[in-house]
């Protein structure tokens, strides 16, 4: 068993946690490297030179992959793993955490699963995506969604939407979400979308502010095409990929997006239940008016 360690170097603290992690692994006689992005953080001799690894041998060479920080270091880390089939997990110390579970009150409990291999491996679809401006070999990727809206432009745009090459509608608003169940808690959910569980193999897609009142979200199946075709006169479009890789296209475009041929594999523990995550981090389900409320119910 050999662990992947990538931290985020913009993150305060980050040196003492990694610091803190590589004790408790050595304490286990746990194998693992560092990625080398974070080689210049440390005083010469402190670690072995050995230990730090470019990301692309990291990514071959590890069982698991632990990334540091929160989810949106899980995403970058994520996506820059897609095609090595390696199981992923994530230390959050950010903000809310939601697709990076473990934290540093369970972290010790983690490494105990981790040491006995008592653990599973979840997969979740991801999405493709290519433009009618965009070769093949410059698709897009995503683990939350696939955002596609009007940019700068300060008006609405017109979206015609296909699914399987079936028209579905044309509506002016100011951009749609095409999101997986793992991104079904991120911007999909603050426009109205549902909550689908990770390991439903379905696609939401959900108007931005359309300009009516029967638009609603729809869910399909992964199995199926979606194409959204923008039309603004002489415009940009801007298409963002998980809210960290940005595209700009002159409309008219038409964006394909289907599942992925690279699912995301995610360790999963003992413990680490989805709906108390809804629970505990979202207040999904529970009534504030119950003074008495057990989360671990």
């Amino acid at each position: 068993m050999k662990i992947g360690l990538i931290p985020n170097t913009s993150k305060a603290n980050v040196r003492e946690l990694l610091r803190m992690i590589i004790s408790k692994l050595d304490d286990r006689y746990l194998d693992y490297s560092i990625s080398n992005n974070i080689y210049d953080e440390f005083n010469e001799g402190e670690i072995n030179p050995k230990l730090f690894l470019p990301n692309e041998e990291l990514f071959k060479t590890s069982d698991i992959i632990v990334s540091l920080g929160g989810d949106g270091t899980m995403l970058n880390t994520a996506f820059h793993a897609r095609n090595y089939n390696t199981a992923l997990a994530g230390v959050n110390f950010g903000k809310l955490g939601f697709l990076a579970e473990i934290d540093l009150s369970n972290l010790e409990d983690f490494l105990d699963y981790i040491k006995n291999e008592n653990y599973t491996i979840d997969e979740r679809i991801a999405l493709d995506g290519i433009s009618s401006q965009k070769s093949d070999e410059e698709k897009l990727y995503a683990i939350n969604d696939i955002v596609i809206d009007k940019g700068p432009w300060p008006k609405m745009i017109e979206i015609t939407l296909k699914v399987d090459d079936d028209y579905v509608s044309t509506f002016s608003a100011d951009g749609i979400i095409i999101a997986t169940p793992t991104g079904s808690t991120g911007y999909s959910l603050s426009v109205g979308g549902p909550i689908v569980s990770p390991n439903s193999d379905a696609i939401t897609i959900s108007p931005i502010s359309p300009h009516t009142l029967t638009m609603r979200p729809l869910v399909v199946s992964s199995n199926q095409k979606i194409i959204v075709e923008i039309r603004v006169p002489n415009k940009q479009v801007q298409v963002s990929c998980d809210g960290q890789r940005v595209y700009d296209y002159k409309a008219p475009v038409k964006i394909e997006i289907t599942k992925s041929i690279h699912p995301v594999r995610l360790v999963h523990v003992p413990g680490n239940n989805y709906y108390q995550i809804l629970r505990n981090k979202l207040f999904w389900g529970l009534d504030i008016r119950n003074e008495n409320l057990d989360k671990d119910k």
